[in-house]
């Protein structure tokens, strides 16, 4: 049956790739100019589940310039740090954990299927035109399979995508910051019109701090004051993206992106002891293919290809001697969505996705395995000037095969979603809800680790319910845009997935259920004050109730779960002047606990992070220079965000772009 069912997908997947004639019809009007036809930004406001928004004139003014650096100032984000310039950063939306949430770069998912979580600290912002955050399911149903198969999604757009200028076919920026701990990162961008519907863009960087900055933290009642070592990080990055427009409605996009890093890994902080030699090398190349076509006024479909090659290397010098471990993934994954308007307001989406992971490791007892994951997702959606109204239903089915031992069992699983957005009112004011019953396969590392992994193990799975109201409008002539969004939400995990000892190791198990119930919000607002002032305000909180319900009476029952603060939230004020842009920013975490038991020993205070940011254009014709100073971390606090790796102190950045 599965080998029927991939036959029919590949076939499908080649009629779709061969280029068509459209039809004129009135779906052009749906594609972008040029040939900006891979990604749409949803409506914050007029969205039936959460979504969160930031633009790149927003990056710019905030400073930020990294995605984690991004998220931290959305509602309802977690952001793992650990470690600051070359630490691992991973995302925990809700409380759910890192391997729920989903990560798409120009479209298409970006994975590990052996740690089913992405360092976010491989994207810069440099070339990202948007960035923006779904909880739950999108409005958006023509979409592949997978984008129904997360909690939450974080799509980055990079801005390779340019309308045709026949005066100016050529363009570009090149960027140069600088900073604390040896901080050196260059890069350049460029647009390139080959022809009038033959598109090239190109981004490469490169980025170089020995990170070696002091810390001041306790350990216990022991005070540590010492310098962070083995903190360097050695990193280049870069895509290239052709884009052909081969009629109004019809589109080709192909992307070549790789990534190569060397960094050393300076481990937690274990009283006085600073040594640490370990070193990690990584590298990752994927090329992927994105082909539309709008065939008719009623139906259009897109197809892409994906191959991704990931190789790791852990290198240690304990003092029992050099070890040295070798990770390589590979993966191919192909997709197939088409969409049917049956009505002005009825229309209906089938997307078929196929994905195969293979991993090999020098770890000894390897089994080699492999992963072949089928979805299918269908969708029916409702829209009128008031209401919009989605469904969907995604089918998983996932096959396990080891070259030695025994494969894990295979998986097949029914995720049903929906979301509803009303206007009942008036134009401002929007009521939403949405629910999402989803899940997370157990990782290859959770299956076959040495001998921690449990081939026994089930999904994790988990069940979301939010209410929503959503309120902006136009004030008068000096408040010229106020926005608010409240979501209320409970989420439900049963079968989490968790590492617990037994009689001579630890396993991986079956064992966690949590409850969360919180609150995000959100407000925004921009003020004309005068000619040539204006300014900005984002403001963002959140309360989650993240508890252990795994064992009534045990010692961790009720206890909020490990890293997960009651209360959170952002601030972010930007003045623009006629001279010069300045931008201040705050960012608040409160109490939380290293594990879930929330014993005094196991507390970590709130933290208080303060940035400004300074920038200033200057036009030179054609061409634009572009000044900017980041102060971060002005109070030159000592925090941790995870426990024994302490952050950075006061630090700067200094950048500096031209624009040509």
């Amino acid at each position: 049956m599965n080998r029927i069912l991939f036959t029919l997908f590949v076939l499908m997947m080649c009629v779709c790739v061969l280029p068509m004639q459209a039809q004129k019809d009135s779906l052009c009007s749906h594609l972008l100019q040029g040939v900006e036809v891979t990604a749409s930004v949803p409506s914050a406001l007029k969205s039936g589940s959460p979504v969160q928004v930031m633009s790149r004139h927003q990056m710019d003014r905030m400073g930020v310039t990294d995605v984690s650096d991004a998220l931290k100032h959305f509602a309802g984000v977690q952001v793992q740090d650990y470690g600051g310039v070359g630490g691992l950063k991973t995302v925990n939306i809700r409380g759910l954990g890192a391997q729920h949430t989903g990560v798409n770069y120009d479209g298409v998912e970006v994975g590990d299927c052996q740690s089913g979580q992405v360092d976010l600290s491989r994207f810069t912002l440099d070339n990202v035109s948007w960035l923006y955050l779904t909880i739950g399911q999108q409005d958006d149903i023509f979409e592949s399979a997978r984008q129904y198969a997360s909690a939450g999604t974080i799509n980055i757009i990079t801005d390779n995508d340019k309308p045709f200028d026949p005066n100016r076919p050529f363009s570009g920026a090149g960027m140069l910051r600088t900073g604390s701990y040896g901080l050196i990162q260059p890069s350049v961008l460029t647009s390139d019109w080959l022809a009038s519907k033959l598109h090239l863009s190109s981004y490469f960087s490169y980025q170089y701090t020995d990170g070696n900055y002091r810390y001041h933290i306790m350990n216990g009642t022991y005070p540590i004051d010492e310098k962070r070592n083995n903190s360097r990080v050695n990193a280049w990055r870069g895509d290239m993206n052709l884009a052909w427009l081969i009629t109004p409605k019809e589109s080709l996009h192909v992307k070549v992106y790789g990534f190569d890093s060397k960094r050393g890994l300076p481990g937690g902080v274990i009283y006085d002891n600073t040594y640490s030699a370990e070193e990690l090398t990584d590298k990752n190349v994927f090329i992927q293919a994105l082909y539309e076509n709008h065939f008719s006024d009623r139906f259009k479909m897109k197809s892409a290809a994906k191959w991704n090659y990931s190789w790791m290397r852990d290198f240690n010098v304990p003092a029992s001697g050099p070890t040295e471990d070798r990770f390589r993934q590979n993966e191919v994954y192909l997709t197939s969505t088409g969409l049917y308007q049956f009505t002005k307001n009825i229309s209906a989406s089938l997307a078929e996705d196929y994905q195969y992971n293979y991993l090999s490791t020098t770890l000894r007892s390897c089994p080699y395995p492999t992963r072949n994951s089928f979805l299918t997702a269908a969708a029916v959606k409702y829209a009128t000037d008031r209401m919009t109204a989605t469904t969907s239903l995604l089918y998983t089915h996932i096959h396990e095969h080891v070259r030695t031992g025994n494969a894990a069992s295979d998986l097949h699983r029914l995720s049903p979603a929906f979301s509803l957005s009303w206007q009942p009112f008036s134009e401002e004011l929007r009521f939403r809800l949405s629910y999402k019953d989803i899940f997370r396969a157990p990782t290859l590392n959770d299956l076959y680790y040495l001998l921690i992994g449990n081939t026994n193990l089930k999904p994790e799975k988990t069940r979301q319910w939010n209410f929503g109201v959503t309120w902006a409008r136009h004030i008068s002539t000096w408040i010229d845009h106020i926005a608010f969004t409240v979501d209320t939400y409970y989420g439900l995990v049963t079968d989490k997935i968790v590492a617990v000892p037994t009689m001579f190791i630890w396993k991986m198990t079956n064992l966690g259920k949590v409850h969360s119930l919180g609150t995000d919000v959100t407000m925004n607002t921009h003020l004309k004050w005068t000619k040539g002032w204006t300014s900005d305000i984002l403001l963002t909180y959140n309360y989650l109730h993240a508890v252990d319900k795994t064992t009534k009476g045990g010692a961790t029952y009720d206890n909020q779960m490990a890293y997960t603060p009651k209360n959170a939230g952002s601030a972010s004020v930007m003045l623009h002047s006629p001279w010069v842009d300045l931008t201040y920013n705050l960012l608040l975490t409160g109490t939380r606990y290293t594990m879930n038991y929330n014993g005094p020993e196991n507390h970590m205070p709130s933290i208080i992070d303060h940035s400004v940011t300074l920038s200033r254009n200057f036009p030179m014709g054609k061409y634009r220079l572009r000044l900017q100073l980041d102060a971060l971390n002005l109070g030159g606090k000592n925090y941790e965000v995870i426990r024994f790796y302490p952050m950075p102190g006061r630090n700067f950045r200094l950048s500096g772009t031209f624009e040509f």
